[in-house]
């Protein structure tokens, strides 16, 4: 009888430090699997990249486009692009014109 209770107080003391370890295996656990674990640390990595290039290629389209708002300002409008977008439109080309498409 004097084992059992002997074996019985041993699994008590032990429960406390197994319950902590566990705990911190858990969160251990979590630090290199989780969502934002270092596992997950490259794939942001390389979302990052590709976020950083389409803001390039955005910000070289809204420059372009920018450039091309002020050319037909009302006040002072680019020549060359306004009959360019008007003979577009319209349709309207002499007989002798070459047309070079500059896509």
């Amino acid at each position: 009888m004097a084992h059992i209770a002997k074996l019985r107080s041993l699994l008590f003391s032990a429960f406390g430090p197994a319950v902590a370890l566990l705990l911190l295996l858990v969160f251990a656990g979590y630090v290199v699997l989780g969502s934002n674990g270092v596992l997950a640390w490259g794939d942001y990595s390389r979302q990052l990249r590709a976020a950083k290039a389409e803001l390039k290629s955005t910000q070289a389209t809204r420059a372009e486009l920018r450039n091309r708002v002020e050319a037909l300002d009302p006040r002072r409008v680019d020549p060359d692009l306004a009959d360019e977008l008007i003979r577009r439109q319209l349709g309207v080309i002499h007989h002798d014109e070459v047309i070079v498409p500059l896509n």
